[in-house]
């Protein structure tokens, strides 16, 4: 249920994003439902692949290239999702960072609070 929930809170910030940033474009809420899915899928399969491969340089920076590894996969999305648009690779970044912003305040929402 809380992995639902998470998805639909993701489409919803893509939605917004999609508003506010003139470079990113979502042709509606089923394609930001399937950018959420596709998002959190090449998080979890192709991401952990990037951060090994890339491990030397982003030491080097300080883990400051994960921010480009992010962006990477945005514009993995971009390739897979034919209702998603992103004009660049500096599009990508700020959705990137924004959408990791968003997320952490919509998905403190969904925590509980611990009794006593």
């Amino acid at each position: 249920m809380k992995l639902i929930l998470k998805m639909l809170l993701t489409a919803i910030a893509v939605v917004i994003l999609a508003e506010l940033l003139p470079g990113i474009h979502v042709d509606g809420y089923t394609s930001a439902i399937v950018v959420a899915i596709v998002l959190g899928l090449l998080r979890i399969f192709v991401r952990p692949l990037l951060i090994l491969f890339t491990l030397p340089i982003t030491i080097l920076t300080l883990g400051l290239f994960l921010f480009v590894i992010n962006a990477m996969i945005i514009l993995l999305a971009d390739k897979l999702i034919d209702g998603f648009a992103v004009s660049g690779f500096l599009y990508a970044l700020l959705f990137s960072l924004l959408l990791s912003f968003f997320q952490s305040i919509l998905y403190s929402f969904l925590k509980e609070k611990k009794q006593k």
